[in-house]
């Protein structure tokens, strides 16, 4: 049966290597929608510049490596805002529970809601506002399942609900995501020491049909010139796709031999259908798994100028967590309230904070 999973694996490997010859490249930016579904609203991965999409591990992995999900124990609860491009107004909350189900199992929901605050209506006649505000909602909802088929070998897929809307347009869509992750040992055979220090992880993201905008926002009123009669004349709206990717990452755990300290390198390479490619580098420091530090980089590359399809996520990113265990026992108590921090510089704006709270029960 291991050897049945091994070969998928290496099959799944093949297909998905094969993603970017067919994929499309920077000539094809700004030919996507829904482009909302790029964003990480997680603070830790975040914080880690999203480079452990091989390691990402409880409902985080819904975004990353939906596989990830597997090992979640039992329940989870997360939460984060999400001040996106600080300076620009725009607020991401996410809300997300997973729970786990017979011995291998787990599913997972999410919500994701972008809000823009208010925004003037302009017309013709002024065009510096002045006849009142509309307000932007963009929201995102989840669905995942995931399994362990093996002690090294987890897999998952995720149906993902979008909805952009104002008062009068909306445009809704679905689209799915599916990954796998496997874990192995390299170097010193000591179980405790090594135990899970080597993790490949594949996802594919984004896959779906096209979306197109509907409503009365596309119609308009005018009259017959030369006459009294009045028409309603409705603009077409163009379909556009989703922004699809395909990551593969790897991870690498060292831990003493005490196992109180941990650091962790992870590395992800992204093809994007509709951007340039690019390499996400993260290293995390941990002690006693209650006090994390990490940082990472993001790296762009592709053909044209660097002005094109460049996105303004380029360069390093930090985030921290502290963990507690609730109860007597302390951080060796199952369930854990953590704390998580991530900041991402940007250009141009001032960056994006992330603050999260994770319980695991």
């Amino acid at each position: 049966m291991r050897r049945i999973l091994r070969i998928s694996f290496i099959a799944l490997c093949s297909g998905m290597f094969a993603f970017p010859a067919i994929a499309g490249n920077s000539d094809r930016a700004g030919q996507a929608g829904a482009t909302e579904l790029l964003i990480n609203p997680w603070a830790r991965s975040s914080g880690f510049a999203s480079a452990n999409a091989a390691s990402v591990r409880g409902l985080e992995a819904q975004y990353l490596n939906v596989a990830g999900m597997a090992f979640t124990t039992k329940t989870e609860v997360l939460f984060t805002n999400t001040q996106w491009l600080v300076g620009s107004g725009v607020m991401i909350n996410s809300f997300g529970l997973s729970q786990k189900i017979g011995e291998a199992g787990v599913i997972g929901l999410s919500v994701m809601n972008m809000s823009f605050g208010e925004i003037d209506i302009t017309t013709d006649l002024l065009p510096d506002g002045g006849n009142g505000t509309f307000t932007p909602n963009y929201l995102n909802i989840g669905i995942s399942y995931a399994k362990s088929f093996s002690n090294s070998i987890n897999g998952g897929i995720t149906v993902r609900v979008i909805n952009q809307s104002i008062s009068n347009l909306n445009a809704s869509g679905v689209a799915f995501d599916a990954g796998i992750s496997y874990t192995t040992r390299l170097g010193n055979r000591d179980k405790e020491k090594n135990k899970d220090n080597v993790q490949f992880g594949i996802s594919l993201k984004n896959v779906g049909p096209p979306m197109k905008y509907k409503g009365d926002g596309l119609s308009v009123r005018g009259t017959v010139p030369g006459g009294d009669n009045s028409l309603t004349l409705e603009y077409r709206s163009a379909k556009y796709e989703m922004p699809s990717s395909l990551n593969i990452g790897v991870t690498y755990h060292w831990r003493d031999n005490k196992l109180v300290n941990r650091v962790t390198a992870a590395g992800t390479f992204t093809s994007n259908s509709f951007s340039k490619d690019q390499f996400n580098f993260g290293l995390e420091y941990s002690f006693k798994e209650m006090f994390m530090l990490r940082g990472g980089y993001q790296a762009i590359f592709g053909k044209g100028g660097k002005d094109i399809a460049t996105s303004a996520l380029v360069g390093p990113t930090v985030g921290a967590t502290v963990e507690v265990g609730l109860g007597k026992k302390g951080a060796d108590k199952k369930t854990k309230l953590g704390i998580d921090y991530s900041y991402r510089l940007t250009n141009p704006f001032s960056g994006v904070h992330a603050i999260g709270v994770r319980l695991a029960l």
